[in-house]
């Protein structure tokens, strides 16, 4: 099973557990309906900030819809399988960035790191929920827009806020960019 439709999947059988409609999660999470519905069928692969907010409005964590499997500590993720996953693009979602988590396997966990690949055309779209966020740019240009403020971030730059606050990432000067990104929610 592709993992678009693993994670659709998880949500639909979370959401009919807690005997929600789509429209109930719609309404909950503040996602259009027609979206809930693409990611349920496995159309679309939802964005970090969408899943966020789904998996909130359900009652769970972010890695509830993300993991497969269960991988005793300590979870490695090998350079070789991140390039391999971005080549083939998987994970990559409407708003042009494709999300690789770097700790499948782990339910237990209280942070989601995850190596972010942001493509040159990739669309901005402010996302805001409970908890904090680092960044730390990798190669490329970033551009991190936070409230009203927006920051550009190089190579080796971090930024760590709290994640309540609108805020959006994209890469900048039409080439692509990638960041590790570490999101923690309190539960």
């Amino acid at each position: 099973m592709a993992k678009e439709q693993s994670v659709g999947k998880r949500i639909q059988t979370y959401r009919e557990k807690l005997d929600m409609s789509v429209y109930d999660l719609a309404q909950k999470s503040g996602i259009d309906e027609k979206v809930v519905n693409a990611i349920e069928k496995g159309e679309v692969m939802p964005a970090l900030g969408v899943l966020t907010k789904i998996s909130r409005s359900l009652g769970q964590r972010l890695g509830t819809f993300m993991d497969d499997q269960f991988k005793p500590d300590p979870i490695i993720t090998r350079a070789e399988d991140l390039e391999s996953a971005q080549v083939s693009k998987a994970g990559t979602n409407t708003l042009g960035y494709a999300s690789h988590s770097l700790a499948l396997g782990k339910p237990d966990r209280h942070m989601d790191p995850f190596r972010i690949e942001f493509s040159a055309d990739g669309v901005e779209a402010a996302s805001s929920h409970e908890g904090e966020e680092l960044i730390i740019c990798l190669a490329g240009e970033v551009e991190l827009a936070y409230g009203n403020d927006r920051f550009v971030l190089k190579p080796g730059d971090t930024a760590y806020y709290n994640s309540v606050a609108k805020h959006s990432l994209r890469a900048l000067g039409g080439r692509p960019a990638s960041i590790y990104g570490v999101v923690f929610m309190p539960f």
